[in-house]
Order: structure tokens, then C-alpha cells, then sequence
């Protein structure tokens, strides 16, 4: 073994997939890309790690909701697109060819060209840790899209792409929560 920079050992410890998040934001929604997400309980409840360095923060405080979307690996330039650009001044669904799609709860889109999307409530905002608290309210998710693959930063510029699917369900069915 060899030392490493502190600094840099959050690479060890990939969070989840990469995901978008999207506001309402009148008159152009916006969306973020956000890498720092995790599953906080099944009710379900997740969070995400952002701040008013986002120019999606504002929205996320003000309406207390958003839709986490999911893309595959085939989105990955838009994916990298959206997260290097500010909705300050960019229309980020035109720019980057994204599709919205009313929700079924919240007023934030829902992406089209995504995996999956989750309608949030913000539940909790801990500013000192910069961690939005997140409640599933609603969720899609399109099987039948061609690439299903996941996207996960490493945090230094590279990615790591899910791979195959290990089936252990049997063995885990009395750990899991119902409907699983």
C-alpha cells in the first residue's frame, strides 16, 4: 500500500449514480447535475449536496421540491454538459436537447431521456453540511429504454459505468422492506 493525499480519499467512496436534478424555475426549469447523492431511509428519503454556489439552490429553498432524474451512460456528454454550465444564463433543456414532462405531484419537470425520475419534497435543508434532505413523493422509471446503465463519478474527471446485474433476492428477501 501506498499513502494518498487526504485531500483526495472521497474517491474511495463512490456515493450513487450521477443524477440530474430539476427545478421549476419560471420561465425556464432548470436542471443540475449532481454527484454527491444517497439513500438517507426507504420512506424514501435521499440527499443530495448542494449550496448557493448552485443557481438551482435558490429554487430548491424557495419551492421545497424537485425531480432527481436518472441517466444512462448514453447521456454522459450531456451529463458533464449541464454540470459545467450555469442556469443563470443557459437553457439547459434546450441547449442540451432535454425533454421535459409534467409531473405527477411537483411543479419541477420530469426528463424524458432518463432512466427514471423521483418527484421530491424538500424535507430538511442542513446548511452546515450543504445536504438538501429529499422525500420521494412520486417515481417513473422506463424499462424499456434501450441503455440502462448508470453513470458514477469518481470525483477526479473519470467515471465508472454500472456493469452486469447480480440477482440475490432470494437470499436477501427477509432483509428488504416490502414491495421490493
Amino acid at each position: 500500500m501506498r499513502r494518498m493525499k487526504l485531500s483526495s480519499a472521497f474517491t474511495l467512496i463512490e456515493p450513487g449514480p450521477v443524477v440530474w436534478v430539476t427545478t421549476e424555475e419560471p420561465p425556464n426549469d432548470n436542471v443540475m447535475t449532481i454527484s454527491w447523492t444517497m439513500v438517507v431511509d426507504f420512506k424514501p428519503r435521499f440527499a443530495i449536496t448542494t449550496g448557493p454556489w448552485n443557481h438551482s439552490y435558490a429554487a430548491l429553498r424557495k419551492r421545497r421540491e424537485c425531480v432527481i432524474a436518472i441517466p444512462a451512460v448514453d447521456l454522459l456528454d450531456q451529463v458533464i454538459g449541464v454540470g459545467t454550465c450555469s442556469g443563470a444564463d443557459t437553457n439547459k433543456f434546450a441547449k442540451f436537447g432535454l425533454t421535459r414532462r409534467p409531473g405527477r405531484v411537483v411543479g419541477a419537470p420530469l426528463i424524458a431521456e432518463c432512466l427514471a425520475n423521483i418527484e421530491c419534497k424538500v424535507v430538511d435543508i442542513v446548511r452546515k453540511h450543504s445536504i438538501v434532505v429529499l422525500e420521494g413523493v412520486a417515481a417513473v422509471v422506463n424499462r424499456a429504454r434501450k441503455e440502462q446503465r448508470t453513470i458514477h463519478a469518481v470525483g477526479d474527471g473519470t467515471f465508472i459505468v454500472d456493469g452486469r446485474r447480480l440477482n440475490r433476492k432470494q437470499r436477501m428477501a427477509s432483509k428488504l422492506p416490502a414491495g421490493l
